[in-house]
């Protein structure tokens, strides 16, 4: 199987910083390897760690669904080791080597070679059989099948022991008590936890509550037995108290609950709550109305007021607990209900895309005249428009949604940009394009703009530069370079570049060549200053940067005829800096 990959593909995934410190490291020859194995990717790439970091990608039918890394980036996007290894993928694809698959691997052995891997494997790492536990279990449990009757799901067969949870949580802590133990402030409880709350998540989808609720009780259980301990190293509480909320409520909305099984887990979960310190306020309401509440019932039955589906004043998690309900019916194919239900609780995108998707085509167009007021709820219409065959809709709702506030507008203005231009609409592609730049400028739609605009370019290409000079969103320094660059705007370039840190050097680099012969004044004042920053802060590591400025320095030196003043400066530098003796040695290469 073979991957897709193109640069426009990374830089979208990561942020222009990631992207950049990636692009170094792989022009360092951090990525020491990479090898394929089925629709697996993994790479290892060398860091500022002894051990090197190890990345993960997959991706299915050419395109990539998932990339991890086992560093500690925590922030938007992909991080820098991740965009090194599929760098290399790009530039360098006969150095991948390619392994045999998981199920390739498996296929070789009988179950007697089986169980001796699996018993050598849990021998060296013995943590893994409360992953295999947790999966034998997911495999032997009976599913229950989805219906459409009124009544909530019944209960099913639960082969789920929430002592593995249990343990899995306490194992998190410990672990977690040692990592900031070594001095680390990064906190790494609440992602441990929610991958184990995704166990939980994986029997929603066949209405599996009884074993959704066993995998709960465990991990809540934990958290209460240890939270005190991580509590003390500023573990945070609010984003895994906030999942595990919503899915105990999932959890109890598929489950048909006995009388006696609902008090048992009400005192639970309130003890819980009270040991913990911590509420679960939806999942207790939930719990305490299931599908049988009065206004509930109402709003299901067609009875919609002012009220919603609440006797008073809705409580602040009312949108989550909506949602929750909405998935359900929809599930059960009670499409009705769920019109009453999100029509009542104001669910407007989800009240939309339910009438497209019943082909109920006038009713959404009206309803969207009248409730349409985000560019989410536009973009969700547009798209179940075209699926059920109603293109010229779609793109009418598209249209309006590009004029509405909120996000996802680039994503929604590329969208009608392509579906116009399919369908032989190109002053509409032609404007929906422009908006995706004046919202997320890029050398691509900039292309593509001008590849739209024809015979209009001429006229359009002036107020798109000023669109790109003016622009102030973080990370479009790259495609205002790329822009600047590619029509020749010198001085644009530099001021866009500037000021900017070193974590974006490259695209300095690319404008001081550019600019060498056009302006070496600023490439020798600019370069200079990054320079002597770095050296007169005595930083070793970063010595190597410095003589990279200095380097394009020299270049603008000799291109400007003052190489005379060069050599001066050299001079200098080698007084003022001669018992730095990393710097001096890379100072003789220039």
């Amino acid at each position: 199987m073979s991957i897709s990959i193109d640069l426009t593909t990374i830089q979208h995934n990561a942020t222009t910083q990631s992207f950049t410190r990636g692009e170094s490291y792989y022009q360092a020859e951090a990525v020491a390897a990479v090898t394929q194995r089925g629709n697996m990717l993994q790479a290892e790439v060398e860091g500022t760690e002894p051990i090197p970091y190890r990345v993960t990608v997959q991706f299915e039918a050419e395109n990539i669904t998932a990339a991890r890394c086992t560093c500690s980036y925590s922030l938007e996007g992909w991080c820098k080791h991740i965009v090194a290894a599929l760098l290399t993928c790009i530039h360098q694809p006969e150095t991948i080597e390619t392994r045999p698959s998981l199920e390739q691997l498996l296929d070789r052995l009988n179950l007697n070679q089986a169980k001796q891997v699996f018993r050598e494997l849990i021998a060296e790492h013995p943590d893994l059989i409360d992953d295999l536990d947790f999966q034998i279990s997911l495999i032997t449990a009976v599913p229950a099948t989805n219906r459409s009757s009124p009544t909530p799901p019944k209960t099913t067969t639960r082969t789920i022991d929430p002592a593995i949870y249990r343990r899995k949580v306490r194992q998190v802590f410990r672990d977690s008590i040692n990592h900031w133990e070594s001095d680390d402030d990064e906190d790494p409880v609440a992602e441990e936890l929610l991958e184990i709350v995704a166990d939980a998540e994986e029997f929603f989808d066949n209405d599996d509550g009884e074993n959704a609720i066993a995998v709960l009780e465990g991990i809540t259980q934990g958290c209460v037995d240890g939270w005190e301990e991580v509590n003390d190293y500023g573990a945070d509480t609010d984003e895994i108290l906030a999942r595990l909320d919503y899915a105990w409520t999932q959890a109890i909305l598929i489950t048909e609950l006995t009388d006696e099984r609902q008090t048992q887990l009400r005192s639970q979960l309130q003890t819980w709550q009270e040991q913990w310190g911590q509420e679960l306020s939806m999942t207790m309401a939930a719990l305490e109305q299931a599908w049988s509440y009065p206004p509930l019932l109402r709003v299901l039955n067609g009875e919609i007021t002012e009220l919603g589906a609440w006797e008073g004043e809705s409580p602040t998690f009312a949108d989550d607990l909506a949602s929750i309900r909405l998935e359900i019916l929809a599930r059960q194919e009670r499409e009705q209900e769920y019109l009453y239900l999100a029509q009542a609780e104001g669910q407007t995108e989800a009240y939309l895309t339910m009438l497209a998707q019943l082909g109920r085509v006038e009713e959404a167009m009206t309803a969207a005249e009248a409730q349409m007021t985000t560019v989410a709820e536009a973009f969700a219409l547009a798209k179940n428009l075209r699926q059920q065959g109603s293109v010229e809709q779609a793109l009418e709702i598209a249209q309006t949604g590009l004029t509405l506030e909120g996000h996802p507008l680039y994503e929604l203005a590329i969208w009608t940009s392509d579906l116009a231009e399919a369908q032989g609409k190109p002053q509409v592609a032609l404007t929906a394009r422009i908006a995706a730049f004046k919202t997320e400028p890029s050398f691509q739609d900039y292309q593509k703009i001008e590849q739209l605009a024809g015979a209009g370019w001429a006229a359009l290409r002036p107020d798109l530069l000023q669109i790109l000079a003016q622009h102030s969103s973080y990370g479009r320094s790259a495609a205002k370079v790329d822009i600047f660059l590619h029509e020749g705007e010198i001085d644009r370039a530099i001021k866009s570049v500037t000021n900017l840190s070193y974590y974006e050097a490259t695209l300095v680099h690319r404008v001081m060549d550019a600019a060498m012969s056009q302006r070496p004044d600023w490439v020798i004042e600019n370069a200079r200053h990054r320079a002597e920053e770095i050296m007169n802060r005595g930083k070793a590591d970063a010595y190597h940067h410095a003589v990279e400025w200095l380097d394009k320095a020299k270049g603008a030196y000799r291109e400007s005829g003052k190489s005379a003043e060069w050599l001066a400066y050299y001079q200098e530098l080698v007084q003022t800096h001669g018992r730095k003796y990393k710097l001096m040695g890379l100072l003789q290469k220039l």
